[in-house]
């Protein structure tokens, strides 16, 4: 590094004063040695250029103890060669245009950068200064300071030119830089260029390897800002989409062999399938023969611009390494005329003798002199067929990258033509400003020839737009480079990237898309669970649990259902929950209501007979009237058990309820009423006794009425207050909705039935202590078994109806209900109506009013 510091010092051109004659005017000296142009050309206006015409120096001995001596450049670049070309061609289109620039020349001087930073550097300060390369014994008029400076190929070595031009406001037009680096104006205010920044290519790589499902990546990138910042980008994109890189690993074609062999292993123990590459061709040459060496084939390449469509990495690979490969290139384009000219390569033999020798004798394996008298090559005739000749020079594949720097060219021109405002001719030919030169160019606009639009954004750069391409076999063995696709910034975001997936060739020949996942997809149903200590991209499938569903691939969480909604058997939808009521259409709806309806009609039917024999003692002797009353509230018993089935609503619920309690009351108020009729009666028969008269038919019908009215007056309070309610019960089943009545005020319910309970406790004791009366006269026996079924009934029904789940809950309080009216029904009713039916002969008076002691 100190020797370019002290080259660059070097190339400090000294201004001296010196006394002669008259001493009026200044002569010009220069201090140390100058660089030669590799190519040049007088003009009225001189545009510079800088590009590594030959890729490699060979290695100097640094004694720091005077000047370092120059770079001896070798390998030629036919490359570079080729852009200078376009430079000259647009140069000579624009000398011969009478619309752009007329009466003005356009000049050029073309430097070797060898492909050193330095070197290119030593290039741009020596067009910026402007004065020829020896001294003069003339006055110091002629400057040759460019307006702008064509190149350089590398991200790396135009930051370094554009960050000693800079401050000179000396505009620096890269063909092929495309550092994202490049676009910050704030430290490289004078950079543009005619290729898309790599801020928009990183990003459509990683759509394009999202897109194909591959979140399992290696990636290699070569050691310099191109390769690290394209990658930087990349991999931000990427883990925004969800692409992990199981490695990234940089490379450069000068690291010793034990680097090389690391990269290699780090690719050979990876298992990730896809490797995408920031790699300059030059590069990827070197490292295409290690993969061979190696044998690592199989895996699918993911490429840049800077390699994808060079048909000299195609023939270099051998191995068939690169099949497949899929990548952006610049898009196809044509300058017409380009290739005649470059064909034609006598011109490099007026403009720069040096560089054409060098380059036929390269070309053609042959020399022009000999020395010594010794030939050990062949001698160049100078008239040697170039088009017969198969090589990188002669292949234009990269006619994208010649026409940005033919655009390049053409870009400079339309702005000095708006700088020196030319009409029909340009009549000022003094150079203009570099800084007005540098605003002018910022706001170009025009189209080539070809038809192609030309312009720059706020950072200097042109609007991205690329082919994706694809390395296919050709079936005479070759590759070749096939569209699949393109993306184009100019477009809808979700419209940018467009393939057409059925004609790419993947790795190995295959005709699907390649996996590359470090874990498989999660389906719907699952989420995933990221493994401890790997990226995000590895991960386990874990099950989505009750009531959640996930209905996405690769979903990351699961989603819990509505509360009326639960998830499916595959978790991957929620469906509604199962509404669950007792229905009159399941078989224990159907039974409940054929007993409901069997005991309202044994009812009726027992009622009919009472009423046949009403006028028989038997019927007489047990207060018919509350008879037939008690027999009206058991059909309104049996019928009130219907509405509990079907499905809840705000009018069943309330009558559900208020219907029972009413009913029952009404029940047991008449059993009550009959039982104290036999105490009364029995209390009647003793001597003196006068009580049947308060308590006769009147008094049984207020009674009767009094305990059925308070029950009416607690139903009323409980549906005024907080009455039941159709209520959807989704705590008991995680998968079911219980369509249940709410009680609403749980007061009022206990109320109901503790009232009854109170009623058939008072009936059950009273019938109990008349239990053994007469034996012919005596009803309270019944009534003592009807009380004891119906306590019994409904103690046990208080458990069985806090612990049975769902629709049982109302199948146990209908069964109770039921079984407590079959219960008086049978107990008090079917002993008669055996007398009535079967033995006429005790339904007498004389055997009703019969002494004889009881059995019980």
């Amino acid at each position: 590094m100190a020797s370019e510091i002290i080259t660059l010092s070097l190339m400090i051109i000294s201004l001296t004063t010196l006394s002669s004659g008259n001493q009026s005017e200044p002569q010009c000296t220069l201090l140390g040695k100058a660089l030669h142009p590799q190519l040049w050309k007088k003009g009225d206006i001189i545009v510079g250029g800088i590009f590594s015409f030959h890729s490699g120096w060979e290695e100097r001995e640094l004694a720091f103890s005077g000047n370092p001596p120059p770079l001896q450049c070798n390998s030629l670049n036919y490359r570079a060669i080729q852009y200078a070309q376009a430079i000259l061609y647009a140069i000579a289109e624009i000398n011969n245009s009478t619309d752009l620039l007329p009466g003005l020349s356009l000049g050029f001087k073309i430097y070797d950068s060898c492909g050193s930073a330095a070197e290119a550097v030593s290039g741009a300060m020596s067009l910026c200064n402007g004065y020829e390369d020896a001294a003069s014994d003339g006055p110091c008029t002629d400057s040759f300071q460019v307006l702008a400076i064509i190149g350089e190929t590398t991200s790396s070595q135009s930051r370094a030119i554009a960050t000693s031009i800079g401050p000179f406001h000396i505009p620096l037009i890269s063909h092929y830089a495309t550092c994202a680096c490049l676009s910050d104006k704030a430290k490289y205010p004078s950079f543009l260029r005619t290729i898309p920044s790599d801020y928009y290519q990183s990003r459509a790589l990683a759509q394009l390897v999202r897109h194909f499902g591959w979140t399992w990546v290696g990636a290699i990138r070569t050691d310099d800002d191109y390769g690290n910042n394209g990658m930087a980008t990349f991999t931000n994109v990427a883990q925004q989409l969800g692409i992990c890189l199981e490695y990234s690993v940089t490379f450069v074609r000068n690291y010793p062999k034990e680097k090389l062999l690391r990269v290699i292993e780090q690719v050979k123990v990876s298992t990730s399938r896809v490797v995408v590459t920031f790699l300059s061709h030059l590069d990827l040459e070197v490292l295409l023969h290690a993969f061979g060496e190696h044998n690592l084939t199989g895996f699918q390449w993911v490429g840049t611009e800077a390699w994808i469509a060079d048909s000299q990495i195609a023939m270099l690979d051998s191995h068939h390494i690169l099949t497949g490969a899929i990548g952006l290139a610049i898009p196809k384009a044509q300058v017409t005329g380009l290739w005649d000219f470059m064909m034609d390569v006598t011109h490099l033999n007026k403009y720069g003798n040096g560089i054409y020798t060098e380059f036929w004798e390269s070309m053609f394996n042959c020399k022009f002199y000999t020395y010594n008298g010794t030939a050990t090559q062949r001698k160049c005739t100078g008239r040697e067929d170039l088009s017969a000749v198969q090589s990188i020079f002669t292949d234009m594949s990269v006619m994208p990258i010649l026409n940005n720097v033919y655009k390049a060219v053409y870009a400079v021109a339309h702005a000095l033509h708006k700088v020196l405002d030319c009409g029909e001719t340009c009549i000022n030919k003094r150079q203009p400003e570099p800084i007005k030169m540098l605003e002018h160019l910022k706001k170009v606009r025009f189209r080539t020839k070809d038809g192609e639009e030309v312009y720059f954004d706020a950072n200097g750069d042109p609007a991205a737009k690329y082919e994706i391409i694809n390395w296919q076999p050709h079936k005479e063995g070759h590759l070749e480079f096939v569209t699949v696709g393109l993306y184009d910034t100019s477009l809808p975001t979700n419209s940018q990237l467009n393939f057409n997936e059925h004609t790419i060739v993947w790795a190995k020949n295959a005709k699907k898309v390649p996996v590359s996942v470090c874990s498989e997809s999660c389906h719907p149903g699952t989420r995933k669970a990221a493994q401890k200590g790997k990226p995000v991209c590895c991960y386990d499938c874990i099950p989505c649990g009750e009531g959640e569903i996930s209905n996405e691939t690769d979903s990351v969480t699961c989603v819990q259902c509505h509360l009326e909604f639960w998830s499916n058997t595959q978790r991957d939808d929620c469906i509604e929950k199962e509404i669950e009521y007792l229905s009159y259409k399941e078989i224990i709806g159907i039974l409940l209501t054929t007993v409901s309806i069997l005991g309202t009609c044994m009812t009726f039917v027992i009622a009919i007979i009472f009423l046949k024999y009403k006028s028989t003692p038997i019927v007489k002797a047990n207060n018919s009237e509350l008879s037939f009353l008690l027999l009206f509230a058991l059909i309104l018993c049996f019928l009130c058990a219907l509405t509990f089935i079907g499905q809840p609503s705000d009018w069943s619920c309330m009558l559900r309820h208020t219907a029972f309690g009413i009913t029952f009351v009404l029940c047991i108020s008449c059993v009550l009423g009959k039982t104290l009729v036999v105490l009364m009666a029995f209390r009647a028969t003793l001597p003196g006794s006068n009580v049947m008269k308060w308590f006769g038919l009147p008094q049984q019908r207020l009674s009767v009425l009094a305990f059925t009215l308070i029950q009416v007056i607690i139903c009323i309070l409980w549906l005024t207050i907080s009455p039941p309610f159709p209520y959807k019960n989704m705590q008991y089943y995680k998968d079911k909705i219980i369509l249940e009545c709410d009680l609403g005020s749980a007061v009022g319910f206990w109320a109901v039935l503790g009232y009854i309970g109170l009623l058939a406790v008072l009936c059950f004791v009273l019938a109990f202590l008349a239990r053994k009366l007469p034996d012919n006269f005596n009803e309270a026996k019944f009534i003592t078994f009807s009380m004891l079924i119906f306590c019994a009934v409904w103690i046990t029904f208080i458990p069985a109806y806090v612990s049975s789940p769902g629709k049982f809950t109302v199948a146990v309080e209908i069964f109770a209900i039921l079984a407590s009216s079959f219960g008086l029904l049978f107990c008090i009713f079917i002993p008669k109506c055996y007398i009535i039916l079967l033995k006429p002969e005790k339904n007498t008076k004389k055997h009703m009013m019969g002494k004889m002691p009881s059995k019980a």
